[in-house]
Order: structure tokens, then sequence, then C-alpha cells
């Protein structure tokens, strides 16, 4: 048989192809660009509801796709509150999102370690007031490389934001 009407090993396959393991935090090429942003579903959910209130304006009509993501991300969206306004929302969101991502541990050995995007979003969308270390390892496996009171302190950080979204104490 001719040497180009080989078909390539799964072997050869799969070592030209990244493995995508989240447990690891391996990820496709797509996620290899450091500029990448990972947002939460909250996140989303406030863009795309300023977005939609915009077209709105406009006289725009939402396409199904839209209204689908739209419908989705308020569905799983655990960080909301109608009685607040967008912008309190996208702060606490941002101040969140910022706290996680610049969150530093040192491990024994003096090494620093970062909570990757992955995670920040992760847990942004995962985490409810009563989510204990455990849950979360269990939720997103390769936080179990932090100690569990490094993961304590960062659930402590959503806790807080959760709490400052959800209850209204207006401004």
């Amino acid at each position: 048989m001719a040497e180009s009407n080989r078909i390539p090993s799964a072997a050869a396959t799969s070592a030209v192809a990244k493995v995508e393991n989240t447990a690891e935090l391996s990820f496709g090429t797509e996620f290899d660009d450091a500029e990448i942003n990972i947002l939460s579903n909250a996140q989303v959910a406030v863009i795309l509801q300023m977005s939609a209130q915009s077209a709105l304006i406009r006289d725009e009509e939402l396409d199904d796709v839209y209204k689908k993501t739209q419908k989705y991300v308020e569905r799983f969206n655990n960080m909301k509150n109608p009685e607040k306004d967008n912008q309190e929302l996208v702060s606490e969101l941002d101040n969140l999102h910022g706290a996680l991502e610049t969150f530093r541990k040192e491990k024994e050995d003096g090494e620093e370690m970062a909570l990757h995007g992955f995670e920040v979003a992760a847990l942004m969308n995962l985490v409810a007031t009563d989510t204990m270390v455990e849950e979360a390892q269990a939720l997103i496996p390769s936080l179990s490389r932090f100690p569990e009171s490094a993961v304590d302190e960062i659930l402590d950080l959503i806790r807080s934001t959760m709490i400052r979204i959800v209850s209204y104490g207006g401004s």
C-alpha cells in the first residue's frame, strides 16, 4: 500500500491533538491565548440583558438563538437581583471576577498558585451561599491542588458577593 493512502494510527492522531481535561486544566488550543476571558453565566446574563434593552430602544427584534441563550443563562444565573440596576450588578460581578483572578496562594515550596479562568467562571456558576469545600472540589476537581483553607477563602469571597447581590439594601 502506498504511503499516502495509510490511515494514521490512533496513537499518532492523539499525539497531534491536545487532550482536554478540566481536572488538569488542560483545554483545547482555543484556550492557549492568555488574553481569553471566560465569563460566568451571571456576567453573560447582564451583558445580554443590557444588549436586549438597547435593541428594544432601537426597535430591533432579537433572534431565536439570542433569546434561547438569554433564557439559558438566566436559568442558571445564581447571582441576580431584579431590584438592582445593571451597573450595580456589573460592578459586583467585575469585582468578584477580578478578586478571583488575582487570588494567589503560596505552596510549601514557595511556588505561587492562582485560579485558572475556567475555575473562576465555574466557581461563579456553581457556588451557592451554602457550598462547602468538598462540594466545590467535587464539582471542580482542579481545585484539589489548593489547600482546603484556600478553597474556603475563595468560597467566602463568592458568598459575600452573592449576599451583597441578592440582598437589596438600596444604594
